[in-house]
């Protein structure tokens, strides 16, 4: 079957003009025959040499100027942002040179490694934190400098073990005496109200109230304190008027644990913690943070009401002793009175070998100095 031409893809007309015209006159005279269009493999050969002797590409040939000019602007504007980047980071460094200062030392490395939170204290530690930069704490910052800075916030520092079953006590029992301890440490210690100067009253409420002389008291102390009955010796007080907290942090560490009591159905739970409360003075544009160190030792004890003279779900104070590191040591009117730098000193002078209030490696009455000892740190 014959090939329709327009359906043919020719690189030019198959018969010339002149070709044509010459045809069309001898067809008028009677003269001639029409011209042949070449066939299909005459064509194909015709289309190959052509593309052959076309002239090929220069090897040296670069791209088009335009490209080019394309790819300099993509250079320049690259330039210019590292040069832009570059005088950023001097004008950085001129304002702030600790920046690369503290890398270069290795300061900043070790101030990351001061913040990474430590695990929960399970039993009393062979030896006292180690040293940190002795930086000067800020509002911003009140913790800085301190060992405190990885401790816990607040009453999730007051962690409590397992409960077990202990002196003839039930586990559910037990379980109720660290549960009730633990609200009593978290009012005494961290609630704002107590804090302020108000009266504890829902640690003292957590007190078995046949506990009459105990409870009077600790009123007493309260209304009317003195060096002997002094609130400061189981409540964290400060005056509102005087000092205002830096910060809604209070970092604690310690631990609690339980163990029988002196009868059977009693069981003791001992609990030994650190508070770290860092201040300002309660004046306008007062900036100085100066921290308090409060260390507590409190046993207390439960009894199963079926055997001994006692109200069930509640806590009998057996002992406490308390460590208060930079606080006056000449003033007993139940309230912390940190030292700040810009203090005129009055009182006795600090005297002694320096201790370290973070060091929770001994107990309280492991050689701690009377009177107005000096501090390593605060």
């Amino acid at each position: 079957m014959a090939n329709n031409d327009d359906n043919n893809n020719h690189d030019g007309p198959a018969v010339s003009d002149e070709e044509w015209a010459r045809f069309m006159e001898q067809a008028r005279t009677g003269a001639g025959e029409a011209p042949q269009e070449p066939s299909a493999r005459a064509r194909m050969v015709t289309a190959r040499l052509r593309a052959e002797s076309a002239e090929p590409a220069g090897w040296r040939t670069g791209p088009a100027w335009q490209e080019m000019q394309g790819r300099g602007r993509r250079k320049r504007r690259l330039k210019a942002a590292a040069a832009v980047v570059f005088i950023a980071a001097l004008a950085l460094i001129a304002v702030r040179p600790e920046l690369v200062i503290d890398r270069v030392t290795g300061k900043a490395a070790r101030e990351e490694k001061a913040r990474e939170p430590l695990p929960a204290e399970t039993a009393r530690p062979s030896a006292p934190p180690s040293a940190v930069d002795p930086d000067r704490p800020t509002l911003k910052e009140p913790f800085k400098g301190s060992p405190a800075l990885q401790w816990a916030d607040g009453a999730a520092g007051i962690e409590l073990p397992q409960a077990q079953a202990v002196g003839g006590m039930s586990q559910e029992q037990v379980a109720d005496a660290l549960e009730k301890a633990k609200q009593f440490l978290v009012s005494a210690n961290l609630d704002p109200a107590t804090l302020r100067g108000e009266r504890p009253a829902a640690a003292l409420e957590l007190l078995d109230p046949k506990l009459e002389d105990e409870l009077d008291r600790l009123e007493g102390t309260l209304t009317a304190p003195t060096k002997e009955n002094d609130p400061l010796h189981l409540f964290t007080r400060v005056k509102p008027g005087e000092l205002k907290p830096a910060g809604d942090v209070v970092k604690v560490r310690g631990r609690m644990w339980v163990e029988p009591g002196k009868e059977a159905g009693q069981v003791s739970v001992l609990a030994d913690y650190t508070f770290v409360y860092p201040f300002v003075k309660a004046q306008p544009g007062a900036d100085e943070v100066a921290r308090s160190i409060v260390r507590r030792e409190v046993t207390f004890s439960t009894a199963d009401p079926r055997k001994w003279q006692a109200t069930a779900g509640k806590l009998w104070l057996e002992r406490y002793n308390v460590n208060l590191a930079n606080s006056a040591c000449d003033v007993y009117d139940g309230y912390l009175h940190p030292t700040f730098a810009d203090d005129a000193r009055t009182g006795p002078a600090p005297s002694g070998t320096p201790v370290d209030p973070y060091d929770r490696s001994r107990g309280i009455d492991s050689g701690e100095p009377e009177g107005c000892g000096t501090l390593s740190r605060t």
